[in-house]
């Protein structure tokens, strides 16, 4: 296999009725109903190699969700050629679900009222695996996101983080060798999102599963993450790294300083003080203008430095950044 995705200008349209207000305007829409069009995708193209593991993000109503709905079999495109591993989705629908491993953060493959050992032994007949085979793969799985003591608990008395190992579980019963996360850590404490971070990252690295990720919490992203696709509008409007998104929105970085003794930044020219907390001042600053270790001379100058670091804006910044500048 070449290619684990090739879409090619991708397009699908959406006939949305429209409602109006008002006893008069609801009567009018159910007598007269007035239709508009909702383009979701208007030509995306991309492609992935197996084992990477993309970003795929995008404002709500960007055609994320849409694209992927086609990538799963679920929705045929209007437009545009699309194949996953070699096959197009909603021809062979059957066989290309058996390779496919989905998450979504707000929906559950798991029977809600079952003890979760029960739901896995459904999945493993609903996918038709070898016995053994199935036995293998869900000792390694529960060993691998620590289940053990939840198998016999029922899904509906599951915390949010205890269900979401046991969503990606279920999703990887089958080996799948591509996997849609969407919103995977969507709601979970800190541990929790740190626990399936480093398991997806092993899994990627360790089995070459390719994946997906899409999602508003762009820690995950960046933690994961090597490639960002950005799709807005309907229309893919980036697809490269971290490095060359920042790059188009701002070439600022950020000094973070912590000082033993007060300091006017008036006396800094050419930077500007994005958080102050006490002697912690947070400055941003153009290296094409001054550079890092010339900041730092002038601060040591006038005042003691106790301690400091140097970073690029965050990425939630960033992104928002990219999105200000798409729209009119």
């Amino acid at each position: 296999m070449t290619c684990a995705i090739r879409a090619e200008e991708l397009r699908k349209t959406f006939r949305v009725r429209e409602t109006a207000s008002g006893l008069g305007g609801t009567l009018r829409s159910l007598l007269r109903p007035r239709y508009r069009e909702v383009h979701a995708l208007a030509g995306v193209s991309f492609a992935l190699e197996p084992g990477e593991m993309v970003g795929f993000i995008g404002p709500n109503g960007a055609g994320k969700s849409t694209t992927i709905k086609i990538l799963s079999g679920i929705l045929v495109p209007d437009g545009g050629t699309c194949t996953v591993g070699g096959l197009v989705p909603w021809e062979r629908r059957v066989e290309h679900v058996a390779r496919l491993g989905v998450v979504f953060g707000q929906r559950t493959q798991l029977w809600w009222d079952l003890p979760v050992t029960e739901s896995f032994d459904l999945l493993a007949d609903i996918y038709r695996l070898d016995r053994a085979r199935a036995a293998r793969r869900r000792q390694e799985l529960v060993g691998r996101l620590d289940l053990g003591p939840l198998l016999d608990v029922p899904v509906r008395q599951l915390s949010l983080g205890q269900r979401m190992r046991c969503e990606l579980a279920a999703a990887l019963l089958h080996e799948p060798g591509l996997l849609f996360l969407d919103e995977p850590t969507i709601g979970l404490d800190a541990p929790a999102k740190l626990a399936i971070r480093e398991f997806l990252r092993s899994l990627n690295r360790e089995q070459g599963v390719t994946v997906i990720l899409t999602t508003h919490d762009l820690d995950d992203v960046e933690a994961l993450c090597r490639r960002l696709v950005v799709i807005h509008h309907g229309r893919l409007l980036f697809d490269g790294d971290l490095d060359g998104l920042r790059a188009r929105v701002t070439s600022e970085r950020r000094l973070t300083v912590d000082l033993d003794g007060d300091l006017d930044p008036a006396r800094l020219p050419g930077v500007t003080v994005v958080a102050r907390e006490g002697r912690r001042l947070v400055l941003a600053f153009d290296p094409a203008t001054v550079s890092a270790p010339e900041l730092i001379a002038r601060l040591a100058a006038l005042a003691p430095v106790r301690d400091l670091t140097v970073e690029a804006p965050p990425i939630e910044e960033i992104v928002a950044g990219f999105y200000r500048g798409l729209d009119p």
